[in-house]
């Protein structure tokens, strides 16, 4: 018997490489909504809660804090953006994002590395360029 990828419960997948565009849609759009809204308010805890462990050893709290404090940029993204794609590599998938300012003109774009992490998705770089 043959079974479509959405079917299987997330648990069954070893890889998220392996989820359909449509699923890994649903799985990330959340995420990214809740990192543009967290870093708006400026609320660090918020913002980091779906970090994986490694990011979350390697993050450096004071420039974090700087980030929040500081930021014209990050703590002014439009929450409307353009999805524009998903790069699969390895144990991970990059997710693509046209991001606008409501404070700066232009536009950025925004990245976001997902994968698993003890049966978990989570969240293994984020960044706007």
């Amino acid at each position: 018997m043959t079974t479509e990828a959405g079917e299987q419960p997330e648990e069954a997948f070893k890889n998220i490489i392996d989820h359909t565009d449509e699923e890994l849609l649903a799985i990330s759009q959340p995420m990214w909504n809740d990192l543009i809204k967290y870093s708006n308010k400026g609320e660090y805890g918020n913002f980091v809660k779906k970090f994986s462990y490694d990011l979350l050893l390697g993050l450096n709290e004071v420039e974090i804090g700087k980030q929040f404090a500081k930021s014209d940029l990050t703590r002014n993204l439009d929450p409307n953006y353009d999805f524009l794609g998903f790069i699969r590599r390895g144990q991970h998938v990059t997710c693509l994002y046209r991001v606008r300012s409501t404070k700066k003109e232009g536009e950025w774009l925004g990245r976001m590395v997902i994968g698993y992490e003890r049966g978990e998705v989570r969240v293994f770089a984020a960044s706007i360029f």
